[in-house]
């Protein structure tokens, strides 16, 4: 008998900003992860996919600017958005990704194609905006993704050296009482899923760096580093500083802990978030669930929007450690 189908989802990791614990922004953001796997759940609890799940989780974390992807993405140094995301069926190990596109409304919607109907996995700029638009995706304006407060955090990032990472650097104007620190936030959104059939799947997207170089690419449309699925271990989506994840192909290695050295999902996340990581610098943390239904959301910062829901139960929130 297969396990409760289940979908844990992520929003970014970071430090908290303990003086700015404001229960009504909290509120937000609660009410924000809730209502987003509530959605997966009601996929799940109809019998669908967990691709189809984690799709269309991440559709809606792209379409909340509390996060950092679609609209709400933050600003690189020239002042425009890229935009990154992957997905992957543990049933089959097929996978599809886009990076740096500037104009598709919903990164992941493209990605999900790419893996559908393509022989290739990878698509960026502009043939990966030419690969949606001929798939009938929705195309934008660039100035779709503008927000004030990802503005505000990008001119606060252009009086400094170097990028802010990850995802919002944003000053207390921008964004009042953000529950973790702006200036230490890591901000990529990710959904992971069980579906009733046992298969797993995976899905991330992210706007990447406040300020970084155009052109950059993070961990989040790399599979094996950003995100990673295989019905014979686990289903992995990441948030954290990208070089360092796509160096330590985080995604990956706590898939192949399961399979090479037999761990748990737990003690195989565990190591690879508190133990490898850290070794090189590596801050933030992922969500995964395994082939029996087992979640884990292990971070090394303060703090990491994240939460869970099994069908035929509430969903499960949470921000602090």
């Amino acid at each position: 008998m297969n396990a409760t189908p289940v979908i844990a989802i992520h929003g970014g990791a970071g430090t908290l900003l303990r003086h700015a614990m404001n229960a009504e922004t909290e509120g937000r953001y609660h009410t924000a992860l809730t209502e987003i796997l509530s959605a997966g759940e009601r996929i799940l609890a109809d019998g669908g996919s967990a691709l189809d799940a984690v799709t269309e989780a991440v559709r809606l974390l792209e379409d909340c600017p509390l996060f950092n992807a679609g609209h709400g993405a933050v600003f690189t140094a020239a002042g425009t958005h890229e935009l990154d995301a992957s997905v992957m069926d543990g049933a089959t190990l097929e996978a599809g990704a886009v990076s740096c596109v500037t104009r598709v409304k919903h990164p992941v919607l493209a990605a999900r194609r790419v893996l559908d109907v393509s022989d290739h996995v990878m698509f960026t700029a502009a043939g990966a905006e030419a690969f949606a638009a001929a798939q009938g995706l929705e195309l934008v304006d660039p100035s779709y993704f503008y927000t004030e407060a990802r503005h505000q955090q990008w001119l606060k990032a252009r009086g400094t050296s170097g990028t802010m990472l990850d995802h919002d650097a944003m000053t207390k104007f921008a964004f009042d009482n953000d529950p973790i620190d702006p200036d230490k936030k890591f901000g990529t959104v990710g959904a992971v899923a069980l579906d009733a059939n046992g298969h797993l799947a995976a899905a991330t997207s992210t706007g990447g760096i406040t300020n970084k170089q155009a052109g950059r690419v993070g961990d989040a449309p790399l599979i094996g580093a950003g995100c990673y699925a295989n019905d014979a271990t686990c289903a992995v989506s990441t948030t954290g500083t990208g070089e360092m994840f796509i160096r330590m192909l985080a995604a990956y290695d706590v898939s192949a802990q399961m399979e090479y050295r037999g761990l748990s999902l737990e003690d195989a996340a565990h190591d690879v978030v508190m133990t490898k990581l850290p070794r090189i610098e590596g801050r933030g943390g992922l969500v995964a669930v395994d082939a029996k239904g087992n979640v884990v959301l292990p971070f090394n910062t303060e703090g990491m929007y994240r939460g869970y829901a099994r069908v035929g139960v509430a969903p499960v929130t949470a921000i602090y450690r």
